[in-house]
């Protein structure tokens, strides 16, 4: 038995309990076939823990996360947080878990599975054989510059935020992408707004430099309203793109198009701590949000999250073997006609939630250790 993986899990609110869930027990029988240990430590963050602590972070929370080897979080929010008014509000957490962890590079993998091309809105024909991967820088840029206020000036309401980067920040999450691209087709897309915005003309500046160090990587950058437009044109195009934080966190919403839905898109934040196994530190969490017009209903797309634990098995507890079998579950699930509503198509099996985790472990069941 291979030393025990820590992993501090954060279920979070609306559909969150449910789909982490499903995940936490697709680990779990990962660790059985494949012969390595987990522990489980619960907290809480975002509106459950406003809730009960009165903070979207408590400090309980942020030290279980230190002490961990990864972090398994549901999402956060809920209408009855949404306030702009509100001095605290659940995403903070998210912020917070970002910056305190150092976790700069969040790697959002878009891959159309074969048996869901019906189900985009776009032709089949554009999405046959799309796998690429956003690294999108998570600690700075426009969500944590300062200042960031509203106030009363002489024309009356006004509110201001700051988009800044340092040359450090930038050339650390362009490297993490050159070196994730020399991994894969060795192509590397940098996506900026260089012809208007002087924190894009740094970003274009420190790519060029970073890009010296990989010359056996293909290399070029696009302006990023003709990245949107590219993405859903040629979305074969692209192998790995590294944008900014706010530029990362819109394509890669938009690109839930390819996949067909959101509830397909899993993701991990990395830095450069190591935990205890030797192996990065990290957070995984669904792309998709806390869904309350659902939650507790049974009707959540767990896919998400159980694809972010299987990169959590990959990055932060170093088993590879593992997390390829657990992918490839949930591949064989939907190439055998298992859908949840939101990928819905005419003659597949429609289940819920529970049921659908269900089905992807009874085929990892199936898979050689």
């Amino acid at each position: 038995m291979k030393k025990t993986g820590t992993i501090a899990v954060f279920p979070g609110d609306g559909i969150g309990p449910e789909v982490i869930q499903q995940a936490r027990e697709c680990v779990d029988l990962c660790a059985q076939r494949f012969a390595f240990g987990v522990k489980w430590v619960e907290g809480c963050v975002g509106g459950e823990a406003i809730e009960r602590h009165g903070a979207a972070l408590p400090e309980a929370s942020m030290r279980l996360a230190r002490e961990s080897d990864a972090i398994l979080l549901g999402a956060v929010g809920g209408p009855q947080w949404d306030d702009p008014n509100r001095r605290i509000r659940p995403e903070q957490a998210l912020l917070g878990l970002r910056r305190g962890l150092g976790l700069f590079a969040n790697l959002r993998p878009i891959r159309v599975y074969r048996a869901l091309l019906p189900v985009s809105s776009l032709r089949p024909s554009l999405l046959e054989g799309v796998d690429l991967l956003f690294v999108r820088e998570l600690t700075g840029g426009i969500y944590f510059g300062e200042p960031s206020a509203r106030r009363t000036g002489s024309h009356g309401r006004e509110a201001v935020d700051t988009l800044a980067y340092t040359e450090g920040e930038i050339a650390r999450v362009v490297r993490s992408a050159f070196l994730l691209a020399r991994g894969r087709r060795k192509r590397l897309a940098s996506v900026d707004k260089a012809n208007i915005l002087a924190s894009s003309r740094l970003w274009r500046e420190i790519a060029h430099e970073v890009a010296r160090e990989f010359p056996d990587v293909e290399f070029h950058d696009l302006l990023v309203d003709a990245m949107a437009m590219h993405l859903l044109r040629h979305p074969r195009d692209f192998d790995v793109v590294v944008t900014e934080n706010m530029f990362g966190d819109i394509l890669t919403d938009e690109a839930a198009v390819l996949t067909g839905s959101l509830g397909m898109l899993p993701s991990a934040s990395l830095g450069e701590t190591h935990n205890q196994l030797g192996e990065q530190l990290g957070m995984y969490e669904p792309v998709h949000g806390s869904a309350p017009d659902i939650a507790g209903r049974d009707l959540a797309n767990p896919l998400a999250a159980i694809l972010s634990a299987a990169m959590m098995l990959q990055h932060s507890l170093g088993q590879p073997h593992a997390a390829v079998a657990l992918e490839r579950a949930v591949g064989q699930v939907l190439d055998a006609g298992w859908r949840t509503a939101d990928i819905q198509q005419d003659n597949c099996r429609l289940v819920g939630c529970h049921e659908m985790g269900a089905v992807v472990r009874r085929r990892l069941e199936t898979m050689v250790p």
